[in-house]
């Protein structure tokens, strides 16, 4: 059998981790991208033990780079959301903690120049159609990795990271609300819920809380196999007023988006370290189900999408967040996680939040199956 080799590099991007693969080194036929992806990430396996991917929805993400040919744009960047366990690529949308290590990746990999002390990259994610800027520091002509900055979920410090999500609304239904309607009521099998579907950096389907029987403090274990079904029916519901899937289809054809979100008001809890989080240093509490599961954290998009439904007017968010300043704190599993908002005459240009990321592999995957590539550069192994 012949395999092949191919160059990628490991890198986490704030509180996920994904394999980075330069455009030039998939294969040269689009259709065999979801393929290749599955075969290099181990999928579909639970365990994904004969890949790349880490046996959780956090671990099991794709960033394919590419120099730009847009002006003013650096880099074009495509996220892919590998699913676990079923025959699945998901393109639709982006990830925002993956979007943090693509600036470092094109300094490393020469695509960008790097300048010190500071060096801006313009990325524009080809899932969304919308440019990421990031302001990554550079020391001796690389990235600098160490520093004192910390993100909740992600052992230790490094260097910070902002990223700036400019123009973000529309990034997959190409609007703001995509029912037209800052709220809307879904049936669920419970009853009927009040839902708030927003898309700004991703598509999220809100829900409050106490709608859905939950505090909205509770930990990722905390969530029984039931609530996540009952979750999983009003998001599959969202996904078909998105016009993404059918209801009955929406698990298996668009698992990824919209994001189930779940809201409430600041209130005490103790989280996934053990820390005590008070409710007077967070603007809300906010709980995101990731491919069905529970997130460990908060998705970068997911706080992105969040902040901006702080803005909006008669949406579940506006009822629950008082917003008072232009940071806005989340309250998640993790920790607490904050945004900045630019505002210019009164309109939302941009939401910045900073992450920390780092290279932790770099080398060769081995494919199981024999693809035509786009560059010549894969060597043959018999």
């Amino acid at each position: 059998m012949i395999y092949l080799r191919v160059p990628v590099v490991v890198m986490r991007g704030g509180t996920s981790k994904g394999v980075f693969l330069k455009e030039e080194n998939m294969p040269s036929d689009r259709l065999d991208w979801d393929e290749f992806l599955l075969d290099i990430m181990g999928s579909p396996d639970s365990r994904q033990i004969d890949g790349l991917g880490g046996a959780n929805s956090l671990t099991s993400k794709v960033a394919i780079i590419k120099k730009s040919d847009i002006q003013d744009i650096d880099i074009d960047y495509t996220f892919a959301q590998v699913s676990i366990e079923n025959q699945l690529v998901d393109f639709k949308g982006n990830c925002g903690n993956i979007s943090s290590a693509v600036g470092p990746y094109a300094i490393e990999q020469g695509l960008v120049p790097a300048v010190e002390p500071i060096t801006t990259v313009r990325i524009f994610n080809t899932n969304t159609q919308k440019v990421i800027i990031a302001e990554v520091e550079v020391e001796n002509g690389h990235v600098k990795t160490e520093g004192l900055y910390s993100i909740p979920g992600v052992p230790g410090t490094g260097s910070p990271i902002y990223l700036s999500f400019t123009n973000a609304e529309g990034a997959v239904t190409g609007k703001l609300f995509p029912t037209g309607n800052p709220t809307d009521v879904v049936h669920s099998s419970k009853g009927p819920i009040n839902v708030s579907i927003v898309d700004v950096a991703n598509p999220l389907v809100f829900v409050n809380a106490q709608d859905i029987g939950l505090k909205g403090t509770e930990l990722p274990h905390e969530f029984t196999q039931e609530k996540l079904k009952e979750l999983e029916e009003i998001r599959a519901m969202a996904a078909e007023m998105c016009q993404f899937a059918s209801k009955e289809e929406a698990t298996r054809k668009s698992p990824a988006v919209p994001k189930m979100t779940i809201i409430a008001a600041p209130r005490d809890y103790i989280d996934v370290t053990g820390m005590e989080r008070k409710a007077e240093d967070m603007d809300c509490t906010i709980r995101m189900m990731s491919m069905q599961k529970p997130h460990q954290a908060l998705a970068i998009t997911g706080a992105i999408c969040t902040t901006a439904g702080a803005f909006l007017k008669d949406t579940i968010l506006s009822d629950l967040v008082n917003v008072k300043q232009e940071v806005v704190r989340l309250g998640h599993p993790a920790g607490i996680m904050e945004t900045k908002v630019d505002i210019i005459a009164g309109n939302m240009t941009a939401i910045k939040v900073v992450r920390t990321a780092r290279i932790i592999l770099e080398g060769y995957v081995y494919t199981k199956k024999n693809y035509q590539f786009i560059s010549a550069m894969n060597y043959k192994l018999a």
